[in-house]
């Protein structure tokens, strides 16, 4: 459980005590579970704590726990429903799991009724109604019915006429809670003034009201009007106690983007929060380096291009930080993309800017996680170099250190990764991935086969970053057998000398070419610990090729059984996303985005493709980008 542990002690320091959801995944991405807190930092760092007890299956998932992700919410209930939206779109196993959207509970306005009720309902799929919610318990919808009632003074009587049997008023009338439409005490047309502004109420215009009552208690004071000026009181009391646990979620506050950005000295974090109908969806985090002469701009249109570049849906709304200067390349880019216009935003008040200021401080939050964990790969990644030059020998620091690793099920999908570090840190984006062709079950050819392609590159002069430089160190995952294969492949290509050593799982032991004795270093010895992470992370990236293969396979055969998705539809996905692993790599947004697919047929196509497995891979879980290539 040591991993799990530390990574959750070392994550839980660097959070908030403020309201938000915690993502926990394992080594290949996939979402274990997802939780709320009332305060980050206690609830996350509480699975670490010894004396927690932990029952059995909260002890298997931190012992699986390779990833947290965190985003921070304004409040409590933003915190449940986010989690709710995430729980539905991701189902994972450690959640219990929630109800269809249906069952939840919202309150409905029924506009196709001549004198319309306000009512608790959880059908989402009411006819002739505006729903707003859902919310998060039955009994904040019936709280929130109680105190708008008090407001405005709409019909409580059930049935789509006004009235009981008897013909007479109730006794809602002489409390003041009704207006008595049944008896013709009001028209029609000043009835639907009030439900208009229970309506705007509901959006979220909560300060038109209030200017209303306190206008209203101002001159009921003058005119010394003193039960009319209480009353008057009393009820914007309500409208503000109600205006405070008023939710984000509102099913008509329409399609949104909203950009945080924080700017480090090299790094830079880009936070989009995308809101689909009101509700506040996954959020996605773009990671830029090489950022030291960027400016804001650059930023916001490299996030912008990494983006809606990739087919992802275009809102009709961007929020943005304020400082945006080129504001007409921005606009006229998306309007390229989305073919219609996109306006741009940078609130200075309500909701609006309370939700770009919530995308601002998690992108500073991401941002300050980097830089610590930098700054501690930095230090640590100087003593392990340097432990590794003494115990191995090395001429100079392995400042860059490749490490290869094969993947295979039955001799089916087989991979070979290449992983790099540089001076102790990861650099993903100059991993690589071979697909072996000799097509036989045999580890060592197949090692063979991955480092001849790798060096074959470099001294063909290739331009690529990563076949381009020369490594310091090469790292083959395996004992004897496999290091042999390696160094016999990379004397056949004629390459510069390499330093090469192979990792055996088992003990650990470090073999040298042509030394029969292993070398062994202290289990917790830095070195050790540099070498066992870029193991582990070759291992990583090359069983997700392999299972991103066998997905593909799965997912060919899969889009001709979905139901909807004929032969014209899956011409349009391939097309759209150039091939099988980028359907499957799509996230529902991206889904809608292609071309004469309707949105309800997007989310079955990502549900089927889901449960074969598979995740969105790149920016979406926090892969560095240098600030040059976004969006090439």
């Amino acid at each position: 459980m040591s991993t799990g542990v530390e990574l959750i002690r070392e994550r839980a320091r660097l959070l908030p005590d403020e309201p938000g959801v915690y993502v926990y995944r394992d080594d290949d991405g996939q979402v274990l579970y997802v939780g709320k807190a009332k305060g980050l930092r206690k609830r996350v760092g509480s699975y670490a704590r010894p004396d927690r007890g932990l029952e059995r299956k909260t002890a298997e998932l931190v012992l699986r726990i390779a990833e947290i992700d965190v985003t921070i919410t304004g409040t409590e209930t933003e915190a449940l429903l986010l989690e709710q939206t995430l729980i539905k779109q991701h189902r994972p196993p450690f959640n219990v799991r929630l109800r269809d959207d249906k069952s939840y509970p919202m309150i409905a306005v029924t506009t196709g009724e001549p004198y319309p009720r306000v009512l608790f309902t959880r059908r989402g799929d009411r006819r002739n109604a505006r729903l707003f919610g859902p919310y998060p318990s039955a009994g904040r919808v019936r709280e929130t019915l109680e105190v708008l009632n008090r407001v405005f003074p709409y019909r409580p009587c059930q049935g789509p006429k006004p009235g009981r049997h008897s013909g007479s008023p109730c006794l809602d009338l002489h409390i003041g809670r009704c207006l008595a439409p049944c008896v013709g005490l009001v028209s029609q047309e000043d009835y639907a003034v009030m439900i208009a502004e229970v309506i705007r109420f509901l959006e979220g215009d909560t300060r038109t009201i209030q200017r209303q009552l306190e206008a209203e208690m101002a001159s009921a004071a003058t005119e010394q009007r003193y039960e009319d000026a209480a009353r008057a009181r009393n009820r914007l009391a309500a409208v503000r106690m109600l205006d405070e646990r008023q939710l984000v979620d509102r099913a008509d506050s329409g399609d949104a983007d909203v950009l945080g950005v924080a700017l480090g000295d090299d790094v830079a974090v880009v936070h989009v929060w995308p809101q689909r109908g009101g509700r506040l969806a996954e959020r996605v985090e773009f990671i830029f380096d090489s950022t030291q002469l960027a400016s804001l701009d650059d930023v916001v249109l490299a996030a912008v291009e990494e983006r809606y570049g990739a087919g992802a849906a275009i809102p009709p709304l961007l929020l943005l930080p304020p400082g945006i200067e080129r504001r007409e390349q921005l606009s006229a880019l998306l309007h390229d993309r989305r073919g219609a216009s996109v306006e741009l935003r940078s609130p200075e008040r309500g909701e609006w800017r309370r939700l770009q200021e919530l995308a601002q401080r998690n992108a500073e939050l991401a941002l300050g996680g980097i830089r610590l964990q930098d700054e501690r790969s930095r230090t640590r990644g100087a003593e392990a170099l340097e432990e590794l030059r003494d115990v191995l020998g090395l001429e100079a620091l392995p400042e860059r250190i490749e490490c290869y690793d094969i993947s295979t099920l039955g001799g089916e999908h087989q991979y070979a990764s290449m992983v790099v570090f540089q001076d102790g840190v990861a650099r993903p984006d100059q991993y690589r991935a071979f697909g072996i062709r000799h097509g036989a079950l045999d580890d060592f050819a197949s090692m063979g086969e991955a480092i001849t392609r790798r060096f074959r590159r470099l001294q063909d002069g290739d331009e690529d970053l990563s076949f381009g430089a020369t490594p310091d160190l090469v790292v083959i995952d395996g004992g004897k057998g496999q290091l042999n294969a390696a160094t016999t492949a990379l004397r056949a290509t004629g390459a510069p000398r390499v330093a090469m050593i192979g990792l055996a799982k088992r003990d650990e032991e470090v073999f040298l070419p042509g030394e029969s004795a292993p070398v062994r270093l202290d289990a917790d010895s830095p070195g050790l610990l540099l070498l066992r992470e870029i193991r582990d992370e070759a291992h990583r990236f090359a069983v997700r090729h392999n299972r991103r293969s066998r997905g593909n396979a799965a997912t060919q055969s899969v889009l001709e059984t979905i139901p909807g998705v004929g032969p014209t539809r899956r011409k349009a996905l391939l097309a759209h996303f150039g091939s099988v692993d980028g359907v499957l790599a799509a996230t529902p947004e991206e889904l809608e985005g292609v071309p004469g697919l309707p949105a309800a047929t997007a989310r079955q196509i990502h549900a089927a493709l889901h449960r074969i497995g598979g995740r969105a891979p790149g920016a979406s879980q926090g892969r560095r980008l240098p600030l040059a290539e976004a969006g090439e």
